[in-house]
């Protein structure tokens, strides 16, 4: 089945997107075939059980992982092709993720965490500082900025974790299960983060998520069931 993009220019297509991972003499299939094409400034959310090839498709969005066939098109980067240090480029400039388990260095600070990413592209460490500070003011955690991640709550770790992201000015934002490690007003404080980006900054933003709390706010919304992309499909 293939999901089209609204009449926008496409930051995501793929066609025939696989992915098998070989277990011993058997082959395990991640994705098996799907097409999809999702248009700049879409907020698609994105279903389905665990083993359903959420997680799969979210990694091979970010370039963590590389199809078995297929093609892929993320912001005009054609990451079936792409050598090394173009899949370390698109990580660190084109693509912001963010995760359930936060992922924040445990021995730098909120300030450092949030900084690295633009540290490591290459910019310029006054630059990080500032736009660090501008992030981390607009989240409400200037006060948080010389702390460790193990002095935060679950809820200031994922805004720590979403400022992160968000340092390169990424065109595409992933969220994958962005709210499973936090209480039900911290999750909803996660997904009216990610809306707002979406909305206000014209951000394509992809949640794959178990919870109900950013469907409301889905342009698009995907199910994945073994691998293949279920009838479920809604667009607003």
């Amino acid at each position: 089945m293939t999901v089209t993009a609204s009449a926008t220019e496409s930051v995501i297509s793929a066609r025939g997107l696989t992915r098998i991972y070989p277990l011993g003499d058997t082959r395990v299939v991640g994705l098996d075939s799907i097409d999809l094409q999702v248009g700049g400034g879409e907020l698609v959310v994105l279903k389905g059980n665990s083993g359903s090839g959420k997680s799969t498709l979210l990694a091979l969005l970010a370039g963590l992982d590389r199809p078995t066939a297929g093609e892929l098109t993320v912001a005009g980067h054609d990451l079936q092709q792409a050598s090394p240090p173009d899949l370390t480029y698109f990580r660190r400039r084109v693509v912001g993720m963010v995760f359930q388990s936060f992922n924040l260095l445990p021995t730098l600070s909120v300030m450092e965490n949030v900084c690295l990413p633009a540290l490591l592209a290459g910019r310029a460490s006054g630059w990080a500082a500032e736009r660090a500070a501008e992030l981390l003011e607009w989240l409400d955690l200037q006060n948080r900025s010389a702390h460790l991640p193990g002095q935060l709550s679950g809820g200031e770790m994922q805004r720590t974790a979403i400022a992160r992201a968000l340092i390169n000015d990424p065109v595409l934002i992933l969220a994958d299960e962005p709210t499973g490690n936090l209480d039900s007003r911290n999750g909803r404080i996660v997904i009216e983060l990610l809306v707002a980006l979406n909305r206000r900054w014209q951000r394509t933003v992809v949640i794959a998520t178990h919870s109900k709390l950013a469907d409301a706010y889905a342009t698009l919304q995907i199910c994945l069931q073994d691998g293949r992309i279920a009838d479920q499909i809604c667009r607003r």
